[in-house]
């Protein structure tokens, strides 16, 4: 990490840059959600991509800002082709991250997300608590594609499964953990009404992916990857906040809150205390 605190100020700041940058997020993704993908990079500022067919993957891969990965719905010819962007992504510094969804729950997946870690260098890798703690190779609790075990412990998960990979590691809590290989941060950031419409941790990989577009990689310390990592992850846990203060009591019109909370964040965060409720460990 920098010196400068994660707080409004830099939330703020990093949120502009993106608006006026318009980075190319390029998703090969989980099918059920790539509308809510789409749509999140969107209002952050970005400009989203699923061109995720064999034949231009890596193609739009090496001209991109970014590359998000996630194995929700991955075939194995879907994992060819993620090989494929990964790989020339890293070939032409542009940062991958990389959303393992329902590591864990089949042998499929498993075996999937291990050929992509195999291949591919991952600048952040984002999951549930199942996914981290599976990943890491603790015992973990995955039912289909959501994480049914406690969240002790995360923050060391991510620490260690960060130190053994290289890359920035987020896992999705009710507290939320960002950690490297030397440090972790937890955020208590967010609204438990995130959890109710389908998409909400696949978007947050695509809010990762806005906000790392703008580290290049090439000559990049972690910190830098750590300190956009948790910009995201905050911004996504205020705009969850903000629209639960607003929407109404159903699941649907909390999805368009949200998707609305995203879009204003950056210019409402005059009030917003973030550095109070972001803890070093």
């Amino acid at each position: 990490m920098s010196d400068e605190p994660i707080d409004g100020a830099l939330v703020r700041d990093t949120l502009s840059t993106v608006e006026e940058a318009s980075p190319l997020v390029h998703h090969l993704t989980n099918d059920v959600t790539t509308s809510e993908t789409a749509n999140v990079t969107l209002h952050w500022g970005g400009l989203p991509v699923m061109a995720d067919a064999p034949a231009e993957a890596g193609d739009m891969a090496a001209d991109a800002d970014a590359v998000v990965i996630n194995t929700g719905t991955a075939s194995r010819v879907d994992v060819d082709a993620m090989v494929d962007a990964g790989s020339r992504a890293n070939e032409a510094g542009v940062p991958v991250v990389l959303d393992p969804v329902g590591y864990g729950a089949t042998p499929h997946r498993i075996e999937s997300v291990g050929r992509l870690l195999d291949a591919v260098d991952f600048d952040v890798i984002k999951g549930n608590v199942g996914e981290i703690k599976g990943l890491a190779g603790e015992e973990a609790e995955v039912r289909g594609v959501e994480s049914i075990g406690d969240d002790a412990g995360i923050s060391q998960t991510a620490r260690a499964l960060a130190e053994e990979t290289g890359a920035v590691v987020v896992a999705s809590a009710p507290v939320d953990v960002v950690a490297n290989g030397g440090m972790a941060l937890e955020l208590a950031i967010g609204h438990e009404r995130m959890g109710t419409f389908v998409g909400s941790g696949c978007m947050l990989a695509s809010t990762l992916g806005t906000m790392a577009s703008l580290v290049p990689m090439a000559d990049t310390p972690v910190s830098r990857t750590t300190e956009a990592a948790a910009v995201a992850t905050a911004a996504y846990g205020l705009a969850g906040e903000r629209a639960a203060d607003v929407a109404p009591a159903g699941p649907a019109s909390y999805r368009t809150a949200f998707m609305d909370a995203v879009a204003s964040l950056a210019t409402d965060l005059s009030d917003v205390d973030i550095e109070a409720r972001v803890s070093r460990t």
